[in-house]
């Protein structure tokens, strides 16, 4: 129990932290004995009003900092004065485990995480550029003879006076076909030849209701009689019949004649309706993934892709529907409506209250537009769905949102907003960010870019390593000081002699061949030739927009795929966001032409999630769990129990925690404020039972296993070599921070990808390998980024092909080969610009990559 002295402490702490008011007049935020994840107990002093830049190694704890303390702090401040029900309808940040925070104005955090993937999220709707388009068609625009005034809401395919009521406002229509319902139509319906029909009894219980309907459950499906089968799968009745599992179609038949009694009633539901209604309605991710393949989406015959009501679609402006309009990219829509803008009107205008109104709204959604296209994003049009959009995307439209609003006395805090970034949009992106200083907010933000950290007017740099070697303050001051700090890994890439951390000419490797493909056609590709060489490393860079990943991730990887006979994994969809993103993959156009039989194996190490549930982790991901789990199988006290390898799983029911089943937590539903998870009662997080859990192996149990940091257990395991390799593969990789347990699901796409490249390190190297990557450096510090080269470059000495899109000028600096795309973003993109050695590229007057290559 608490000593008197102690309660005494944290009574004061509360106190403190509650009375701790924002003083406009305080010239900065002071934070004293900050303890959030692997911060030790840090003391800070920030300046308001400028550009503060959290920087350090990847894990050293600076998203601790900006995001679990100070963004949490002031967002639960906030909070305390909300009422409870408006509370509840807020994403809550968990209290930061922190002394006290003086002179902390309100925050907004303009983070990387996109929420729930909706396909009604959009450009338009993030960007509330939508609203102003809707009350422009609404006010002002130019309505069939005869027509009465819509008003804004017809406009919006969310509500129920705009969208379209065939496809509800998706634009897109959700099909059941024959084909999909039974893909193998030799088979009888007692043998499943419905694979969409739920599997287990309930799908036994409706080939039982056909018996009783009269319908012969034995006989292969394809002989039924056309009108026989579309009844089963497409009909919208829904009769109820007695049930007698036991008999066929004459017993069945005698017994309902007799009125002999039933084992049940049962209610008949068709395949088609079976499967509409369990995607619609089920909380299942599972359920949602199993019926999502009988499935087809196509464009809805209504508004053919539009979403809204004939009546809506039927008022133009500047001769197009709002659905035409939304289509186009921000840059085109902004020619259409500079003209209406731009317009003087007179006194003796026709409809002249009309011309004005149409002219104010123009206006500010111009303006609106402006401020995206300076952040690179003109390429986008408002109809593309927030699922489809990168995370740097996202956070760029929300940054452009803001500083619209012209809000002040705020602190902005940032979340890397240069990732995804090409070094000439990152100019515009500082632009950005001194103008919401310039309005009088402060702006705090996450980031490894050294053109970012070097605008800064003050830069902390956390460390001076990653996970439990991280948590302390290395350095906070002006930028020019960090210069100075032997320790800090940023002040030497910061202060580095640019032409420091390049290869000497000596060290560019030649091709060894040619891989040539011939009329590449991909979203904004068309016609491309392009050949890339192997055995080296080649960077493919141009500014976001350019059609680099159309080329690599997407048209390359297909095209290899195919020619190897490789599947492209495409995970099943488990919403509708996914099934309309799946849909609005276009077909891959062209071919490989010449060197495919150089290349034996394609790697493809995307950004993608490693799982979409907490039980899939670290461990489990790189097969090192299973080594692992074997280890404690074979200790004596395992034995003597009979606790074999599966035991100390804690996704079976033999060891796992029966009350939260294995995932250390539980779900608690509150009346008034948002569900919240809380450690499992039972077992205290550690997801197994009391009697697995008295297993140990060299003093520790499996859930103190699963807790080590990479690095902890590196050591703990220092004589298992099949576990070492696959630690060493992620300590090579700069994941020596993560816990062997923590979850997907609070993994970065980055994060994700490394641990990918990890698990591919372990595996011998066959030297007939081309390895893609999407930017691998997202969320790497530079030393973390020098780290990757080595073993990037140790696949390539192996006799391999790397070929990876990149941002970032050390990666394409360091490569052998560089393909630069361009020359702008969209329909403005799509070709090659320049390519060549890094030397080559950088003379070139056409690229916008050649002024920041480092050579």
């Amino acid at each position: 129990m608490a000593n008197p002295k102690q309660l005494e402490a944290t009574e004061n702490k509360t106190s403190i932290v509650k009375n701790a008011l924002y003083n406009p007049n305080q010239e900065n935020i002071q934070v004293r004995g900050a303890r959030v994840h692997n911060l030790k107990n840090v003391d800070v002093d920030l300046p308001r009003n400028a550009l503060v830049v959290f920087t350090g190694i990847s894990g050293s704890g600076k998203s601790s900092l900006a995001f679990g303390t100070l963004f949490a702090e002031s967002q639960r401040r906030y909070l305390d004065s909300v009422s409870p029900y408006a509370r509840r309808l807020i994403d809550q940040v968990d209290e930061p485990d922190v002394d006290t925070i003086e002179g902390l104005p309100p925050a907004v955090a303009l983070q990387q995480q996109r929420g729930t993937p909706s396909v009604r999220s959009s450009v338009g709707s993030v960007t509330t550029i939508s609203n102003g388009l809707r009350m422009l068609y609404s006010r002002a625009g130019e309505y069939p003879a005869g027509q009465e005034m819509l008003y804004a809401d017809a406009f919006s395919p969310n509500t129920p006076d705009g969208a379209c009521p065939t496809c509800s406002g998706i634009g897109r229509v959700f099909e059941v076909t024959e084909d999909l319902l039974v893909p193998d139509n030799t088979k009888s319906i007692r043998e499943r030849a419905i694979a969409a029909w739920p599997p287990a009894w309930q799908g036994q219980n409706l080939s039982r209701i056909l018996t009783t309907l009269g319908y012969d459950i034995d006989k292969p499906w394809h002989t039924l009689p056309k009108k026989t089968r579309d009844w089963i799968l497409f009909t919208d009745e829904t009769p109820t019949v007695p049930v007698y599992p036991e008999y066929d179609i004459e017993q069945t038949r005698e017994a309902i004649e007799k009125g002999e009694k039933p084992n049940y009633m049962g209610t008949f539901t068709s395949a088609k309706n079976f499967v509409l209604h369990s995607f619609a309605t089920t909380q299942s991710p599972r359920t949602k993934k199993r019926v999502s393949q009988f499935m087809q989406i196509s464009e809805c015959p209504e508004c053919h892709g539009k979403k809204l009501k004939k009546e809506s679609l039927s008022v133009k402006f500047a001769g197009l529907d709002i659905g035409e309009l939304s289509q186009l990219t921000l840059t085109d829509m902004a020619q259409k409506l500079e003209k209406t803008a731009h317009t003087k009107i007179a006194d003796d205008t026709p409809n002249r209250e009309k011309a004005i109104v149409a002219q104010r709204i123009a206006s500010d959604i111009l303006s609106r537009i402006e401020a995206l296209t300076r952040l690179g994003l003109g390429y986008l049009s408002l109809e593309r769905t927030t699922p489809t959009l990168s995370p740097g995307e996202l956070q760029r439209l929300r940054l452009a949102t803001q500083i619209r609003s012209q809000l002040f006395g705020v602190v902005y805090v940032l979340d890397e907003p240069s990732a995804g970034l090409h070094p000439a949009d990152t100019q515009a992106l500082l632009g950005a960010l001194d103008e919401l200083i310039a309005s009088g907010n402060s702006v705090f933000v996450v980031e490894h870019d050294v053109s970012v950290i070097g605008h800064a007017d003050w830069v902390v740099d956390v460390g001076p390593q990653a996970g439990t070697h991280g948590g302390e303050i290395v350095y906070s001051g002006p930028v020019e000081g960090l210069r100075e700090v032997a320790q800090s890994h940023t002040g030497q890439y910061l202060f580095a002699n640019d032409t420091a951390n390049h290869q000497s000419k000596s060290d560019t490797r030649q091709p060894t061949a040619w891989l040539k493909l011939a009329n590449i056609e991909r979203n904004n590709i068309i016609g491309l030739d392009v050949e890339f060489p192997l055995g080296v490393m080649t960077s493919v860079t141009g500014v976001s927009g350019s059609g680099k990943s159309s080329l690599i991730s997407q048209a390359l990887v297909e095209l290899i795929s195919e020619v190897l006979g490789q599947k492209t994994v495409t995970e099943a969809p488990v919403g509708e966001a996914d099934l309309l993103e799946q849909e609005l993959e276009t077909v891959t156009g062209g071919e490989i032409v010449a060197g495919m039989e150089q290349v034996r194996r394609l790697i493809n190490i995307n950004q993608k999630a490693i799982g979409r549930t907490p039980r899939s982790n670290l461990a489990t991901y790189t097969g090192l769990f299973d080594d692992v789990r074997k280890l404690f199988a074979a200790t004596k006290q395992a034995k003597a129990h009979g606790y074999d390898a599966g035991r100390f799983s804690f996704n079976t029911k033999k060891g796992r925690c029966p009350n939260c089943e294995g995932l250390g937590f539980v779900s608690v539903e509150l009346l008034f404020l948002p569900s919240v998870y809380a450690p499992c009662q039972v077992c205290h997080g550690q997801r197994y039972d009391e009697e697995t859990l008295t297993i140990t192996y060299r003093d520790k149990n499996i859930a103190e296993v699963l807790n080590l940091t990479v690095e902890a257990a590196h050591e703990f395991f220092v004589d298992e070599a099949p576990i070492l390799r696959a630690l060493d593969a992620l300590l090579q990789v700069g994941l020596g921070y993560l816990r062997l347990g923590q979850p997907a699901t609070e993994l970065s796409g980055g994060e994700a990808q490394r641990i990918k490249l990890a698990t591919e390190l372990q595996r011998t190297q066959r030297g007939d390998t081309l390895y893609i990557l999407d930017e691998p450096t997202t969320g790497l510090h530079p030393a973390d980024v020098s780290m990757l080269m080595t073993q990037l470059n140790g696949l390539v000495d192996a006799g391999n092909t790397v070929i990876m899109v990149e941002h970032d000028m050390q990666v394409a600096s360091n490569s052998d080969w560089v393909i630069d795309m361009g020359p702008g973003a969209g329909d403005e993109g799509g070709l090659i610009v320049a390519q060549g050695t890094p030397e080559d590229v950088a003379q070139s007057e056409d690229s916008r990559t050649a002024p920041f290559l480092l050579v």
